[in-house]
């Protein structure tokens, strides 16, 4: 079965505003919102750079009471400026922001796969739905697999996770909970068989395909409403906003939400965005250096896996840019002191999770009005969690259990 053949019996969801796909290599180029464009702009993309496709929504017939509600559980109230959410909900979003040495924590481990991922995949288990296809598609070897599982199973759908040998083993098992077939795969043969399930089976992609990042292009409109909750949260625009980095999906979302509340009139201004990247790679630290719509950077040792990666994206070096922003490269030193201290105020992250903190902190800047870091997932999901033993004393006194 092949791709085309999913795509007869598209339903759209009525609540939704968006109408077309915009390329980012050229927002003159526009598609039809089905398909999909899963594998980059067709018009302008090279062999050396892939330049995703955006959404584009019928602005004018947003209703701005729609930012009136408070933030809670379920991104379909912010439906009018998402693609049509076919996928039932598992509770995503309304996550807490909480202040901490001196900003506001944006804790989205809180999440029902706890991680970001789930704003995402709710959008993109959708499309599959909407596509008609038989089953989804995943490249990960943390939040994106386990999170992508879990709402394809709410939808239905069988999932295909393609792992690697390194994916720590309780997020392996979180994935297979889910029903999902989880497969090690070198990394470097993980997209190519990608592609071949979307050909040959049919099945939908909800991660990337491409030479430098495009994912999917319905995936970062997910992440707007992390924008839009901030914005009720705060009572106004952050002035900085820190996101551990890894593609820059979360970084461009978060981004664009804030850019539509601007052009809505609802709000006055965007905050300043910053990349928060391991030093062991920094992709679109390097692009935003040079010049480069996107780079592919040689990978240094990092137990950051989540953001760990050589191949960066056209958006998020967009978001850092028309922001002001910059891109901020943390070590593993500067991001285990951050989880510490995080998990010292009760908001245990992941490595990765904990970027946004680090690159804050690696800044060293003052903003005039309130900074946000976002926290992206458990510490649960960290490289070795759980193997780890604590022996008791063979008889413990008070003593043993003072701090």
């Amino acid at each position: 079965m092949g791709t085309r053949a999913c795509i007869r019996s598209v339903r759209v969801n009525g609540s939704s505003l968006a109408r077309r796909q915009r390329s980012l290599g050229d927002r003159s180029a526009e598609f039809p919102l089905f398909p999909p464009l899963t594998r980059g702009c067709p018009r302008t993309s090279t062999d050396e750079i892939a330049y995703p496709l955006d959404v584009d929504y019928d602005y004018d017939q947003v209703d701005p009471a729609l930012f009136a509600q408070e933030p809670g559980p379920d991104i379909a109230r912010w439906s009018p400026l998402l693609p049509p959410l076919e996928a039932p909900t598992l509770g995503e979003g309304g996550t807490p922001l909480v202040e901490f040495d001196g900003v506001h924590v944006k804790d989205e481990s809180r999440n029902p796969t706890w991680s970001h991922k789930d704003r995402l995949n709710r959008v993109t288990v959708s499309a599959a739905l909407a596509a008609g296809a038989p089953g989804i598609v995943v490249a990960s070897s943390g939040n994106h697999g386990a999170s992508a599982a879990a709402y394809a199973a709410r939808a239905g759908l069988p999932a295909i996770v393609l792992s690697s040998a390194t994916s720590p083993p309780a997020v392996q098992s979180f994935a297979r909970s889910y029903g999902a077939k989880v497969v090690s795969v070198p990394i470097e043969a993980r997209w190519p068989l990608l592609r071949e399930v979307v050909d040959r089976l049919g099945y939908h992609p909800v991660s990337n395909q491409t030479v430098t990042h495009t994912g999917h292009p319905f995936g970062p409109e997910g992440y707007k409403t992390i924008a839009y909750e901030l914005f009720r949260q705060l009572g106004r625009a952050p002035a900085a906003v820190f996101a551990p980095t890894g593609y820059a999906e979360l970084l461009y979302g978060v981004w664009k939400g804030f850019t539509e509340l601007r052009r809505l009139g609802v709000a006055g201004t965007v905050p300043r965005m910053y990349s928060c990247e391991t030093a062991a790679g920094g992709p679109h630290a390097r692009a935003l250096s040079t010049g480069a719509p996107a780079a592919i950077v040689e990978l240094g040792r990092s137990d950051a896996y989540g953001i760990a990666g050589p191949v960066g994206g056209h958006r998020g070096v967009l978001a850092v840019r028309d922001s002001g922003g910059e891109a901020v490269l943390v070590t593993d030193e500067e991001l285990r002191a951050a989880q510490r201290d995080l998990a010292g105020q009760g908001m245990w992250q992941e490595l990765s999770g904990a970027a946004g903190v680090a690159g804050h902190r690696r800044l060293g800047r003052d903003f005039d009005g309130p900074v946000v870091c976002i926290a992206t997932s458990s510490g649960f999901k960290d490289v070795g969690v759980g193997s780890e033993s604590f022996p008791a004393p063979p008889a413990p006194t008070l003593d043993d259990l003072l701090p």
